[in-house]
This record gives C-alpha cells, structure tokens and sequence, in this order.
C-alpha cells in the first residue's frame, strides 16, 4: 500500500520539478516586441506571404518597407496596401543575390526595427532531374540571399537598439526546411541552412537586444505554388495534399504574432507544431511550457518518425509499381482507341518516358 502511494505521488511531483526546472532555465525569457510606430522591412514583399505580412504590418500602424525585384509587381502592391489601410509603403527593386543593391536599399530605408527575409523560390524535381543551374538559383536567392540582406542591414539595427527598443530578425523557412521531402531536395537544402543560420545568429545578436525567429510555413497558396505545382512530382503532390494549403493572410497573421511575442521557431498549423517539437534539438524556447511538451513528447515523436522511415521502404516499391500500372493503363487505352493496330502494338513505356 505504501508503495502504491509513493508511486501516485511520484506521478505528481515529477512532472511538477520538470515543470520548475524548466521554468528556471529556459532562455530567452517571454517578451513582446512592439510594432506600432516602428519600421518593419520585408524581403519578397510585392506577392505571397511577403505582401501579406506587409498588409498586417500596415494595418497594425508600422511603417514598412517591402523590397522585390520587379517595379511593377511593387507598384501593385504598394497600390494594394494603400487602398485596404489607407497606408503608403515604401517600395524598393533590388535582387538579393546581390549584395550592393540590397545595401543601398537598406541604407535608403532607414533604420530597421523588424527585418523580416522572406524571399524564396522552388522547383519541386527530383535531384537527378533538376539542372544544376536550378539548384544555384534556388541556393543563391534563398540562402545567401539571406545572408546578403542580414549582413547589409545588421549593423544599423546594432546601432539604433539603445534609442528604438528590441529588434527582431525573422527567416521564411518552411516545413521542408524541418523535415526532407520527395521531389525538394534543392529547396530543402536551402531552407535547412536557414536553420544553422538562424541558430547561430541568435547567439550572436541576443545581447544586442534582437531577437531572431524561424517561420516553418506549409504550402501556402501563392502565385510560387502555382507556378511550382506546373512541375511538381506526383510523389511530391500526394504527400503536399495530406496537409493541404494555409492562405497566406493566416500565414501572415502566425508569422507576425510569433515574431512580436519574440519566438523562435514559429509553426503555422498542426503538422508544422509536431514536426517542431520533433526537430527542437538545440533551438532555443521562451515558453516553459513548451519546453515541458517537448522533452516529454520527443521520444514520442521519435518513434513515429523511425514508423514513417521504415513505411517509406514499403511505399516508395508502391508508388512506383503504381505509377508504372497507370502509364501502362494510358497505354492500353490509346491502344483500344488506336484506329490502326499496328501502330498501336508499337507504343511502350519507354516511348513515354517509363
């Protein structure tokens, strides 16, 4: 009976000291950065998520600053702004893979208070089929473009944090910058330096009062969806439609929440919580709470990860016997249709690419 007691009590109290332990050393502690009034400059700010985050940020009395490459997709979008809040916005054209442009951009703009980097492109192929040039491409704009905009705009927001209050840096990543998936191989690598990016410049520039969050948006419709669906693998379709698209205004909206609340890693749906509480490792957390979920559920969460690795082996055989079922039922029926025979005996699946 004694026993049985100390085991209940136990159940109770261990939970409660990890509770404690917690609350007393997770770092950073909870903050809230103010946006009103203050300057917020947004990288891929004429479309998407970009613009967006620039509707909210306008709406919510900041001055903001979006850059792009094309002036006339920043017209529109500055006409856009101004027409739902009554809010002009300053525009600037510049390609972040080049760092002189983003440079006189930032210099022009002023003193920044919320950096947020935001460009991206993709091309959903797989790595065997994608043109090295491609893989360039993405790398250059999505990470060393985002060295290139951090590194020209650091040393302002250095200077002007004793006068303007807390900073905040914040990196678009994405959900395939947490977890790899088929058919983004180059895009994952870029978005996954993001994180050793954002890990890294946290400790550089928490003493210097600004504060750095990682997004992990999932698919979001977006004129990039659009165009990336073109061209996207079947594989990569079918496991992109088990969580579905977020609208970029509800991206948007979780984006800049996390980033005024001063959090690091900022999930937007359901999935996107899981697979940041699986991939936590040494990423930093203000929530004690938080903390709390996610040392208990890792091991949890392991294991479903070690369950899906080993169910890849047996769908990966499936998909592919599949896929090779319906080209040969595209064949038999052209064949069926096929008003001569003998050409119709002569299609194969290495004609159509199987």
């Amino acid at each position: 009976m004694a026993d049985s007691n100390l085991f209940y009590i136990s159940l109770v109290l261990l939970p409660l000291i990890l509770l404690f332990l917690l609350f007393l050393i997770t770092r950073p502690r909870p903050i809230q950065i103010p946006i009103k009034k203050r300057h917020i400059f947004i990288t891929g700010g004429s479309s998407g998520i970009g613009l967006a985050l620039a509707h909210r940020a306008a709406s919510e009395g900041a001055r903001v600053s979006i850059l792009s490459r094309s002036i006339d997709k920043l017209e529109e979008a500055k006409n856009a702004i101004r027409h739902s809040t009554g809010i002009d916005v300053a525009i600037f054209a510049a390609d972040v893979r080049d760092f002189e442009a983003v440079q006189r951009a930032v210099d022009e703009a002023g003193p920044i208070d919320f950096l947020v980097v935001n460009q991206g492109v993709f091309v959903a192929q797989e790595l065997e089929e994608q043109k090295l040039e491609e893989v360039r491409f993405i790398i250059d704009v999505n990470l060393m473009g985002s060295f290139n905009m951090i590194k020209a705009a650091l040393p302002g927001m250095k200077r002007s944090r004793k006068d303007r209050g807390p900073g905040s840096i914040a990196l678009m990543s994405s959900q395939a910058g947490q977890v790899g998936i088929y058919g983004y191989t180059a895009y994952s690598a870029s978005k996954f330096g993001l994180r050793g990016l954002a890990e890294a410049l946290q400790q550089e520039v928490i003493g210097d009062n600004i504060h750095v969050s990682l997004v992990f948006p999932p698919d979001t419709e977006t004129p990039g969806l659009t165009e990336e669906n073109k061209r996207k693998p079947q594989l990569t379709s079918i496991i992109a439609a088990s969580s579905g698209a977020m609208k970029a205004d509800e991206v948007a909206k979780k984006a800049l929440d996390g980033i005024k609340s001063g959090s690091f890693t900022i999930p937007c749906n359901s999935e996107g919580i899981l697979l940041a509480i699986a991939t936590a490792g040494l990423s930093p957390q203000r929530s004690y709470l938080m903390a709390f979920v996610e040392v208990v559920a890792a091991g949890i969460l392991r294991i479903a990860a070690l369950c899906f690795q080993w169910n890849w082996k047996a769908f990966g055989p499936w998909y592919m016997l599949n896929w090779r079922r319906e080209v040969e039922g595209q064949v038999m029926s052209h064949f069926l249709l096929s008003k001569n025979y003998n050409v119709g005996r002569s299609w194969n699946l290495e004609a159509l690419g199987a």
